[in-house]
């Protein structure tokens, strides 16, 4: 990940009317990141990238993108980004090679190059052996990724991509996440990723964001934002049946214990924090606890969400 900032967003706002779709953003975002933009429907995600393209002009604030002022130099920065919106348009009625020579001649790739970056990109998507069938044969995630390819034919630094793997099953899914973070870590361009999905996010992205009606509530990396809003560590553990009631002695003097639904000897524990694993697995080993598997659970992106649902919507009550 580079040093310097390809976006730069300063006090970034949006009215519609009396709507405000997007309240004062203030974000930075680096080389060869993925940056993951959460928040629900109606969050103000998808104004944020109209804005950032030049396609909007901000009722307030300004951005730098590529060192350039999207409102002002549009044309210019456009031709440096790539945008993958949620339902791409696609021509169904031609093959997906034309699709890709017709998108390269709008995008001005020089005309010597056409062939072989097509030819390339059509591999990348593991199109290649369906590359002049038409379109409207494709399955959804094929579309998804012609439409990825089409995004990158002019080779841009930074791509926007919104929603990228809504609707598609797990395997093709699963495909287009292998292709976002070769983009970003072999081939060190800047991903801006649009998503709701939280599991999406955790795996993908070195940072996120999270969006209330316009409003930054959050941004760090997954695990930043987990720690920050005091999720307490969840410990799996499982002990030798005989050492149940010792383990159980030991446990509750350390967290709250949800005691196992079976005679199996496992334990769930809330409310440990990280440093005090080593001392508790002292604890149990000096309690003559037969320890057979303990399993810090890490809590994930979709808690962090939840917590921050939680706290807005506690906000918004009082």
């Amino acid at each position: 990940m580079g040093h310097h900032a390809v976006i730069e967003t300063h006090d970034l706002s949006r009215r519609f009317g009396d709507v405000i779709a997007l309240d004062q953003l203030n974000l930075k975002i680096y080389a060869g990141e993925v940056f993951g933009f959460l928040g629900h429907n109606g969050a103000g995600k998808t104004t944020t990238v109209r804005l950032l393209n030049g396609i909007l002009a901000p009722t307030g604030g300004a951005a730098r993108v590529l060192g350039l002022d999207p409102w002002r130099e549009g044309p210019a920065l456009r031709r440096q980004t790539g945008v993958l919106t949620e339902t791409p348009s696609l021509d169904e009625r031609l093959t997906g090679r034309e699709n890709l020579e017709i998108y390269a001649d709008l995008y001005r790739v020089p005309l010597a190059l056409v062939s072989n970056r097509v030819e390339t990109l059509l591999d990348w998507a593991e199109l290649a052996d369906r590359a002049d069938e038409k379109v409207q044969g494709y399955s959804k995630g094929m579309k998804q990724r012609l439409a990825l390819a089409r995004a990158l034919l002019h080779e841009p630094r930074l791509l926007f991509l919104d929603e990228p793997t809504a609707g598609l099953d797990p395997i093709a899914a699963r495909r287009v996440h292998d292709l976002i973070t070769h983009l970003s870590h072999d081939e060190q361009r800047t991903v801006f990723m649009c998503t709701h999905n939280l599991a999406e996010a955790q795996k993908l992205c070195d940072r996120v964001a999270v969006l209330e009606h316009g409003r930054l509530v959050a941004l760090g990396s997954p695990a930043e934002l987990a720690s920050r809003l005091g999720q307490s560590q969840r410990l799996e553990i499982e002990v030798a049946p005989r050492s149940q009631p010792a383990a159980l002695k030991v446990l509750k003097a350390v967290g709250d214990v949800q005691e196992p639904a079976r005679e199996d000897g496992r334990f769930t524990v809330v409310g440990v924090e990280r440093q005090a694993i080593p001392d508790l697995v002292a604890a149990l080993v000096k309690a003559g606890v037969h320890l057979y598997r303990l399993a810090p659970q890490e809590p994930s992106l979709e808690d962090v969400y939840f917590a921050l649902h939680g706290l807005q919507e506690r906000e918004v009550v009082a």
